[in-house]
């Protein structure tokens, strides 16, 4: 179980590095909406190539599909409830994408410890870069808007630990349920990110950088497909 903590604080800390980088450098508004279309394109890749297969070798297309609207729902849920807190904004909905995915990709992580499979080392790689520019675009935003260093950390900090611990308690949950896998998980994880890319991340990385943005999600997405 402690590996498994490890390796879910590990493949997210990217979160923690990105918001950090944010207050030595400043960003222009096309650098902010490029990165923020070069990891709209990795997460599209990762869903395509990584979580969409993973549920299709043990699901059927009608779970698979139940389970990619629970995800979505979910993401729409949580979004209203933060602009209701925080008011309209583009930078908090990805904020809020990325905790419902790193989430269950920790604990997808810790099942497959626990089921005695290595971490499959393209699928880390991938969640630990596309991190950055995921969490770089609404962390530039979110300093421009006045949040101070200290109020960032926190919050990404807080997500990167609870990602360790969804990491253990996956770790626990498939140590002790013999025949749970990743593959419901894969397939929520895949209807929370489409949702927030369709809502949040690729409409702010256009008003930020416009046509720029969507060639470097397709660096991005090739970025994904040479690691798969």
């Amino acid at each position: 179980m402690g590996d498994a903590l490890i390796v879910g604080i590990v493949t997210q800390s990217s979160l923690l590095l990105a918001c950090l980088v944010v207050y030595r450098v400043t960003l222009s508004d096309r650098a902010i909406g490029s990165l923020a279309g070069l990891g709209s394109g990795a997460l599209l890749g990762a869903a395509s190539f990584q979580l969409v297969p993973q549920a299709l070798a043990s699901l059927g297309n009608l779970e698979i599909g139940l389970w990619l609207v629970a995800g979505g729902a979910v993401y729409v849920v949580a979004d209203r409830l933060v602009e209701r807190r925080f008011g309209e904004s583009g930078a908090m909905g990805i904020v809020v994408g990325n905790i419902i995915d790193a989430l269950p990709e920790s604990l997808i992580f810790g099942i497959q410890l626990a089921a005695g499979l290595a971490v499959s080392p393209a699928l880390a790689a991938s969640v630990w870069v596309s991190n950055i520019p995921q969490a770089l675009a609404p962390a530039a935003d979110m300093r421009a808007s006045g949040w101070p260093a200290l109020k960032q950390v926190t919050l990404w900090g807080s997500v990167v630990v609870v990602a360790g611990v969804c990491a253990a308690l996956g770790f626990a949950a498939a140590d002790a349920i013999r025949d749970v896998d990743g593959a419901r998980l894969a397939a929520f994880t895949t209807g929370a990110l489409v949702t927030m890319l369709t809502t949040s991340m690729i409409p702010f990385a256009y008003r930020k950088a416009h046509v720029a943005a969507g060639m470097w999600a397709v660096v991005g997405f090739g970025l994904t497909l040479a690691g798969s």
